[in-house]
């Protein structure tokens, strides 16, 4: 959320039509600016099978899948989207291309740096030189010329859009393209052509918290584990071989009670990221991503312990503000 108050206005004025737009329509938000590497090599997969939380072994070509990848202690070091690379016709995928927020790119690369020796693969930086273009709302598929592509979240396909060569991608809620870096902007401009609307970040950053969806950086941090963000279902395979971290994952799986849960927050007033939750006299959690939904008004995410129930009310910050305690997701749609 904007702090300036000019641009509080001009958000507060379009973010109603843009919400509208996806969830109606088609809108279109340039996140290349995220962290991107590539995996390649005979032994790509089993490489990184042995450093992330889920299962790569049964990736197909045109297949991908969500993950964390962890500390020893099972504490999250950052999240990605793997997707498994090819051509047309391939038997196996080429690369794994490696999407993660911008704040995990560091540690990915780190990890992948210290641990890879000893295996047939190689490591490329793709953040520069990969453009990244967001497609949201019920009309992505039509917009990208997508139709073919599997229903399956991760689910990939290289097309050519507007005669440039994209890798299409889908999403919980659209559909990613990824392009060379140069071509960005002509693939921004053809998109808007086919009906795409130029969306802000801000709008899409509802979307993603009415949905439920933690975002590293903002949620999630180095003293998360997995099942705290109700991320077990997504994220961690229960049937695969050792990875790091795999220990305590297992263990809170099955004899364990995490003793925070993600939940939603139905804010009484503004909210900001950080600030501290109290059930009575007891700190319960601290405000994560924070947006004003057209739909639902001041709402938040936040990682808060299992005492502070759904249904409780919580006090948020020094300033009078309250939030009740919800399951996730706020809405589907």
């Amino acid at each position: 959320m904007t702090t300036s108050g000019r641009a509080a206005v001009i958000d507060a004025d379009s973010l109603g039509s843009e919400h509208r737009t996806l969830l109606e329509s088609c809108g279109l938000l340039d996140r290349s600016e995220r962290g991107k590497l590539a995996l390649t090599g005979a032994g790509a997969v089993e490489f990184l099978n042995g450093q992330v939380t889920n299962e790569l072994g049964t990736l197909a070509r045109g297949q991908g899948c969500y993950a964390a990848f962890l500390t020893h202690k099972g504490k999250m070091l950052g999240d990605l989207r793997i997707l498994a690379v090819g051509e047309q016709g391939a038997a196996a995928p080429a690369e794994l291309l490696l999407d993660t927020e911008r704040v995990a790119l560091q540690a990915l690369f780190d990890m992948i740096r210290h641990f890879k020796l000893g295996y047939e693969v190689e490591l490329h930086k793709r953040t520069v030189e990969r453009g990244l273009l967001s497609l949201i709302g019920p009309e992505a598929e039509r917009v990208a010329g997508a139709a073919g592509l599997a229903r399956d979240e991760h689910a990939n396909v290289l097309l050519n859009v507007a005669g440039i060569e994209v890798l299409a991608v889908r999403t919980d809620v659209g559909i990613d393209l990824f392009c060379e870096a140069a071509a960005t902007e002509p693939l921004a401009a053809a998109l808007q052509e086919r009906g795409a609307r130029p969306v802000s970040e801000q709008a899409a950053e509802c979307l993603r918290i009415e949905r439920g969806r933690p975002r590293y950086g903002v949620d999630l941090d180095e003293t998360v584990i997995p099942q705290e963000a109700g991320l077990n279902e997504r994220a961690v395979s229960f049937t695969k071989g050792c990875y790091v971290g795999q220990e305590t994952v297992a263990r809170l799986h099955w004899r364990g009670k995490p003793n925070r849960h993600l939940r939603g927050l139905r804010l009484s007033g503004r909210g900001e990221p950080g600030q501290e939750l109290r059930l009575g006299e007891r700190t319960v959690g601290h405000v994560g991503s924070v947006a004003l939904s057209p739909r639902l008004g001041p709402i938040a995410l936040a990682l808060v312990r299992r005492e502070a129930e759904p249904g409780s009310v919580v006090s948020v910050g020094k300033h009078g503000v309250t939030a009740e305690v919800v399951e996730l997701p706020f809405c589907q749609g």
